[in-house]
């Protein structure tokens, strides 16, 4: 399925499709330790590389994938955004992700929460999908904690299958969201 993906408008961000020119600056938001803190670990620059090709992959695949966020007053990346099918197998599988990632000078401003509800909408709007899962490390509470704040449901634990048995961060806890209650939610005023 190849869709030129579109752009997604929120109150003060936009989530956008990358560009060749984003590459610089998404590497250096991959390689900061304090942003990759609650990942296996911060990517070099060729890791970087890889990922974006394979987010562009996927939107080609799919017509959906993470989108570079930007906001509207200024041009530039300052984080990434959005839904990717999770190439993995868990009891939860096959889902959809939504994921988020802000470099560290955009963190604390409400800039995650607004793009991950502008990626909910497109995704349980146009793209009709039944669920969108979400999942990190115990440890990471802001993340799980925005994931509350969007209406996710926590549904346990898993161990992440790409990492290995001993890891420390194989750990991780999910939560979902199904379209019936995103809809209830905003029907309800929330």
């Amino acid at each position: 399925m190849s869709k030129e993906p579109p752009i997604l408008q929120g109150p003060r961000i936009h989530l956008r499709p990358w560009r060749e020119a984003d590459r610089e600056a998404f590497a250096a938001m991959n390689a900061d330790p304090e942003v990759m803190r609650y990942f296996a670990k911060p990517l070099d620059r060729a890791e970087s590389d890889s990922f974006m090709d394979r987010i562009n992959a996927h939107q080609q695949e799919h017509g959906f994938s993470f989108w570079a966020i930007e906001r509207h007053a200024e041009p530039g990346i300052i984080g990434l955004c959005g839904l990717a099918r999770i190439p993995w197998e868990s009891h939860f599988t096959p889902a959809v992700e939504i994921g988020w990632r802000l470099a560290r000078a955009h963190q604390r401003q409400g800039y995650a929460e607004e793009a991950a509800r502008i990626a909910l909408a497109h995704g349980f709007g146009p793209l009709q999908l039944p669920e969108i899962v979400a999942f990190t490390i115990p440890d990471n509470l802001r993340s799980w904690g925005l994931m509350e704040r969007l209406g996710m449901a926590r549904d346990g634990s898993f161990d992440h299958p790409r990492l290995p048995e001993d890891h420390p961060m194989r750990k991780h806890v999910l939560y979902r969201l199904t379209r019936r209650d995103w809809i209830d939610a905003r029907l309800g005023g929330e």
